[in-house]
């Protein structure tokens, strides 16, 4: 049904009611009825004009709402491509000193000889690196004594002749893995008790 049908219909209902109330009216005293008669045009003016008021309001708040909503489409999208292009700022900012330390020990290391100097300079390097990618959510998956779950690990060898208390459990992990954020990123690679 169209606006303008919408209108008619009620422009009719308006004007029945408005009959209908004149009827009922003509019953009483010829005062009353000459006040009705001069009132009658008035309330047919304005319920009218009043309802087209109300469209025209109407219309104008749907248009509102619209641009509202596509300006609000037209942020997020633009959020969202921001997002993947620098989603890996934060990664590469707990990186790079761990980057700048590295550099700093393989400068040092041409210096001197001695490699328990230059494990502990690894060690070192190591374990900030290990606590940046922790800053970020990354944790290793724990494979010291675990039972053998498809979800975190990865079975690339089967160890016979283990005994009963090892078999389904981990006997060795040949690469650790990681998770991010509860989510895995590289399942863990170990050798399984059979």
């Amino acid at each position: 049904m169209t606006e303008e049908e919408k209108i008619n219909m009620e422009e009719e209902e308006i004007l029945d009611n408005q009959e209908t109330s004149e009827n009922s009216e003509n019953s009483e005293d010829s005062e009353n009825t000459d006040n009705t008669e001069n009132a009658a045009p008035a309330e047919e003016k304005d319920p009218l004009e009043a309802a087209q008021e109300e469209i025209e309001q109407l219309k104008t708040q749907i248009l509102y709402k619209t641009a509202e909503f596509d300006n609000y489409r037209k942020r997020t999208l633009k959020e969202k491509a921001e997002l993947i292009l620098n989603g890996g700022e934060k990664a590469v900012g707990a990186i790079l000193p761990v980057i700048d330390d590295m550099e700093r020990a393989l400068a040092n290391g041409e210096k001197t000889d001695d490699p328990a100097v230059l494990r502990e300079g690894m060690e070192l390097i190591y374990n900030k690196m290990m606590k940046a990618m922790e800053s970020l959510g990354v944790k290793k998956i724990d494979t010291e004594d675990a039972d053998f779950d498809t979800d975190l690990h990865e079975a690339v060898a089967m160890v016979p002749g283990m005994g009963d208390d090892k078999k389904g459990k981990v006997i060795d992990c040949l690469q650790t893995g990681y998770q991010l954020n509860d989510k895995v990123i590289r399942h863990a690679k170990v050798a399984v008790g059979q």
